[in-house]
């Protein structure tokens, strides 16, 4: 009887696992070479500390503020592509309290007496906010620069200024440091100490509000 050969079915199978093989190295090849080529990002950061200054400072009061700043502005006449405006959400942190720095402490050990003199009007010590951009509109000859968004910065905290200075923030701040100074009052009678007070400014200085 004749002998069947089995080399063909052997080649077939050997060339389709041939065929699979170059198909799968080429898959994994082509994801090498696309991942090699995937964009490279460098980000680079240089912080400079100009000076160190020592403060003293004490916040009695924070305000926490949401509102909403609405700005527009045009050349010449108030028409769409002379026009740009931006609707702007403005949260801010208000921090109210007291300078120390201009605050005298004398102690006169003889007399056991701590005296306070010179003692600053509640004061803004500090403005944090942050701006969400959510309705911008530039006209075609009138659109936003960088020097546009600088000013929008500065008009927002200005705004949140005005706004704190409307509150009731001063007069809470007003009245926990008359709260402090009874606290000092007592812890320095308790160690046999008199605490003076000497002429305390009662109301704000509308000087000592910082833009």
């Amino acid at each position: 009887m004749p002998q069947t050969s089995s080399s063909p079915p052997i080649k077939n199978t050997l060339l389709l696992f041939a065929l699979l093989a170059t198909f799968a190295g080429g898959i994994l090849l082509t994801r090498w070479y696309f991942k090699r080529m995937e964009v490279q990002v460098t980000e680079n950061g240089v912080v400079l500390l100009e000076r160190i200054k020592q403060v003293a400072k004490l916040v009695t009061v924070e305000g926490y503020f949401s509102e909403i700043y609405d700005y527009q502005d045009y050349y010449g006449y108030d028409l769409s592509f002379f026009r740009k405006k931006a609707l702007i959400r403005v949260k801010a942190k208000v921090s109210v309290g007291y300078d120390l720095e201009k605050m005298k402490i004398t102690s006169l050990p003889e007399t056991k007496t701590i005296r306070l003199s010179g003692i600053p009007p509640a004061e803004i010590l500090s403005i944090e906010h942050d701006l969400d951009y959510y309705d911008l509109q530039e006209g075609v000859f009138n659109s936003f620069s960088p020097a546009d968004y600088n000013k929008l910065n500065a008009n927002a905290k200005e705004f949140i200024r005005k706004k704190a200075l409307e509150s009731d923030l001063i007069k809470s701040a007003a009245s926990q440091r008359n709260s402090l100074l009874e606290s000092m009052k007592f812890m320095a009678e308790s160690m046999g100490w008199t605490l003076e007070v000497e002429g305390p400014q009662m109301g704000p200085s509308p000087d000592s509000f910082p833009k």
